[in-house]
């Protein structure tokens, strides 16, 4: 025998010939395994190759979607001389004008809010411009009949009731629609739109009246350079742009930056996407912890025998760590190819939904993101209930068997490799998210709500231990099911509870959003902004608003578009600001001055300047703001307004409601500081009480026709648009949100699956003692009732923390519980626990007593 100990099995090699072998028998009772690991790995793959595909088509269709290789733009101005013959040295070049503007019809006197764009002849430098009609801009845009030409999107024909070759107001110009646009090639360049597209040609613009001194124009000038011209050379003109003007205040773009604000969101989706697939991994993981336990336990005697034979702990921890290991691979190579395949449905599903084309490749980066997440998660869930085995003696493991004593912890090597697989994990999820705080506080959250399921699930079975025996003979097995050694209400808790909060928190959030844009904001906020009101035209444009209605509230303030190009000294571009408030530094602001402090501005540092101040320009920031980007009183900010640079020491930060849509400003300057400077006037109006549509709409047709070059922005139009994009945006986030409800399904049967041995020998020698069917299943049935309803009750409280928590403290909104939400996520959780586990426990019920009694 000593002899044969001195040999004993130890070898990897042995372990790997022994693990394969005993998998010869098949999966059985790892089906859920190999389901979790690759649901979650799928998702990973899946959503960050459809966002690299995303990423890759804009990147090839840069030039198209910014309209040249490089773009300068600037608010209020056209380029000076000596800027527009720089910019001819450089290759072609294309200027185009956008701006807002009322567009109506002259015979019915209906209107809408158009995105007007005037182009030159060069338009566009890159990229297609194609109409319905099929003929050539050139001819669509000319003038005929003594009427120039306009295109425009079929949504503005269908919401005016237009035709091509039908007329159309436009400023005090008028214009015949030629043509319906088919494909805008830059579209993407110019951010988010109020209003349909209308085009017109530049030789229009000054019969419209539109571009007056301080109008808010956006002039954008594309360049096309010559050849094939590279990043480094593209670069390179950047650099020599800021050099040569380095006052000029316009932003430049290349064509690798083509769509910034578009790249952002599919950033910041593709983080929250990957971080509801590692949510469906870690659900998942809790899976593979029932499996392998479940697993274990069907191999004791195996393990034992291992042991008697003179088998170290560490081989058996080997034999079953190489198996498990094999298995998450398999599970891993299907959701690796899931995910491979998931960009090119993506793209045949989504072709025309998308403002771009997905470019559907294999991305090896993003599949081996996938693989690594997969390999940490399952062993950061399977070395815990492998190491348990590793020093238990034979003789324990075979009492433990008739016992059902709770094993000892495993050993500390198996404790801190667990610990440093989880640290692992999430230091990842965290290091590559595009938003690292959103990440941080995403992770710390699951982390928390995971701990706090597993001392919810032992709370559970610590009361129904302690509960008094009550007199229902089904309520008490029913209780002492939840309580007893190798219960299924840590399994059951934890696989549900995780998928439910998540839904739960994302179901409130859209739910307070919406309430705010529907209900608070919209009865807070007025009920039209009206821009480009000119400084000759403001007095009688408020006495024809005063003489139109009754009982209104109008506010008047100076507007301007100014670009922060440094803070204490320090240029923007250098600058790391945080997410939240990264905002303010990207491109140009809309910026004012005050003699007075305004009615809603509440100071909290600083104070107002006088009224007859005339000394160095002063501003007043947003509070939160100045905070985030460490700004202090008495800190200078220097901004670019009509391509000059003016510095200006911070007198005073003040807090700000965005939610009430009001007049507000990020920076107040004092009057000093603009004095001669060209600007337009923004207007509100409003009323204390709710009036019809009809009334609103004569205020518009009014004031478009006697001010026909203001624009005039109605806000429930507006919170309509952005209601229907968070309503897609919402049924976006749920249906992805699912994988991870789908991973708690999953766990659940297999939860349950694994706990059928148990329950089988119980159903028969409760049979053989006289208990019926029916009777069984009430117990049954009562048992996954409760756990279901705890589970929901916690979901609600965490998903309800976590929504908080978001509504808050991350968008500054206000928050409130919904009671049909809560109904919803009790009456899942209530079918999903209840409904499988009767499933299972019918095939249970339908065991023959014969065979079961022999065994024991």
């Amino acid at each position: 025998m000593n002899a044969f100990v001195a040999k004993a099995p130890t070898g990897l090699s042995l372990a790997l010939r022994f693990a394969l072998r005993e998998l010869r028998g098949g999966f059985k009772g790892f089906y859920i395994f190999i389901a979790c690991i690759a649901l979650g790995v799928a998702a990973i793959a899946g959503v960050t190759s459809i966002s690299r595909g995303l990423t890759e088509g804009i990147s090839a269709e840069g030039q198209s979607i910014l309209g040249g290789d490089i773009s300068f733009s600037i608010v209020h101005r056209e380029t000076g001389e000596d800027e527009s013959d720089w910019l001819q040295t450089l290759g072609d070049v294309s200027s185009v004008a956008t701006m807002r503007a009322m567009a109506r019809r002259p015979e019915t006197g209906d209107q809408a809010l158009v995105e007007m764009k005037a182009v030159d002849g060069a338009y566009p430098l890159y990229g297609e411009m194609a109409l319905e009609g099929g003929g050539t801009l050139t001819d669509a845009l000319s003038q005929k009949d003594g009427l120039w030409g306009a295109i425009a999107d079929l949504s503005l024909l269908a919401r005016l009731g237009l035709e091509p070759g039908d007329t159309l107001a436009i400023g005090r110009a008028t214009v015949r629609i030629s043509d319906v646009i088919a494909n805008e090639p830059d579209k993407l360049a110019g951010g988010m739109e109020l209003g349909p597209r209308l085009m017109i040609s530049q030789s229009a613009i000054p019969e419209t009246g539109l571009i007056q001194p301080g109008s808010l124009v956006r002039w954008r000038y594309r360049v096309k350079l010559p050849g094939t011209a590279s990043e480094e050379a593209v670069k390179g003109v950047i650099a020599e742009a800021e050099e040569t003007f380095p006052d000029a205040g316009w932003r430049v773009r290349s064509r690798a930056n083509a769509a910034p604000g578009l790249q952002r969101n599919i950033n910041r989706f593709a983080q929250f996407l990957t971080l509801v697939g590692l949510t469906a991994l870690v659900v998942g993981g809790v899976g593979v912890a029932n499996a392998i336990r479940a697993f274990l336990d069907t191999k004791r005697e195996v393990i034992a025998s291992f042991k008697c034979l003179g088998a170290t702990g560490g081989f058996a921890f080997q034999v079953y760590l190489i198996q498990m290991l094999s298995l998450a691979a398999i599970g891993i190579g299907i959701g690796l190819l899931v995910g491979a395949i998931l960009p090119f449905a993506a793209g045949a599903a989504l072709s025309g939904v998308l403002p771009v084309d997905l470019a559907a490749a294999i991305y090896p980066q993003e599949l081996g993101l996938g693989l690594l997440y997969g390999i940490l998660t399952a062993l950061a869930f399977a070395l815990w209930p492998l190491g348990r085995a590793h020093d238990v003696p034979p003789t324990a493991l075979f009492r433990d068997m008739v016992s059902g004593k709770a094993r000892s912890l495993p050993r500390k090597r198996y404790l801190v490799a667990t610990a440093v697989t989880v640290l692992a994990l999430a230091g990842i999820a965290i290091l590559l998210a595009y938003d690292k705080r959103i990440a941080l506080i995403y992770i710390g959250a699951s982390a928390s709500a995971f701990v706090l399921l597993v001392l919810v699930a032992r709370l559970i079975m610590a009361i129904a231990k302690r509960l008094p025996t009550v007199r229902s003979t089904e309520l008490r097995l029913a209780i002492a099911n939840i309580h007893r050694p190798g219960a299924l209400t840590p399994s059951v808790v934890l696989s549900l509870g995780l998928g439910l909060s998540l839904l739960v928190a994302l179901a409130l959030i859209d739910g307070n959003l919406r309430r705010e844009l529907t209900a608070t904001i919209a009865q807070e906020a007025p009920s039209f902004f009206f821009v480009d009101i000119q400084s000759h035209e403001r007095d009688a444009f408020e006495t024809l608003l005063s003489s139109e209605t009754d009982n209104a509230n109008l506010r008047s303030v100076p507007m301007l578009r100014g670009r922060l190009t440094s803070l204490k000294g320090i240029p923007t571009s250098e600058i790391d600001a945080p997410p939240n408030v990264a905002w303010i530094l990207r491109g140009d602001r809309g910026i004012t001055y005050e003699a007075e402090q305004p009615e809603n501005a509440e100071l909290t540092s600083g104070d107002w300047w006088p009224a007859d101040y005339s000394g160095k320009p002063l501003v007043s920031f947003e509070d939160e703001a100045a905070r985030e980007l460490g700004l202090t009183i008495g800190d200078e900010i220097t901004v670019n307004v009509l391509g000059r640079d003016i510095t200006a020491e911070i007198a005073n930060t003040r807090k700000v409601e965005w939610r009430s849509l009001a007049i507000n400003f990020v920076l107040v300057f004092s009057p000093n500081t603009f004095a001669g400077a060209p600007h337009a006037h923004l207007m509100t109006l409003g009323w204390d009480e709710d009036v019809s549509t009809d009334q609103e709409l004569d205020i518009l047709r009014s004031v478009s026709g006697t001010f026909p070059t203001v624009t005039a922005v109605r806000v429930k139009d507006a919170i309509a648009q952005v209601n229907d994009l968070v309503a897609q945006l919402a049924w976006a986030i749920r249906g992805a949100s699912s994988i991870t409800l789908i991973a708690s399904i999953l766990v659940l049967a297999g939860a349950l699956a694994a706990g059928n041995r148990s329950r089988i020998y119980d159903a028969v020698i409760l049979k053989t003692l006289g208990a019926t069917r029916g009777r069984l299943i009430l117990a049954y049935a009562l048992e996954y009732a409760i756990l279901g309803i705890v589970t929901a009750i916690f979901a609600l409280v965490a998903g309800g923390i976590a929504a908080w928590f978001v509504i808050t403290q991350v968008m500054g909104g206000s928050f409130v519980m919904l009671p049909v939400t809560a109904m919803t996520a009790a009456l899942i959780a209530l079918v999903l626990t209840v409904g499988f586990g009767l499933i299972g426990t019918w095939k249970v019920l339908g065991e023959k007593p014969a065979p079961v009694l022999r065994n024991l």
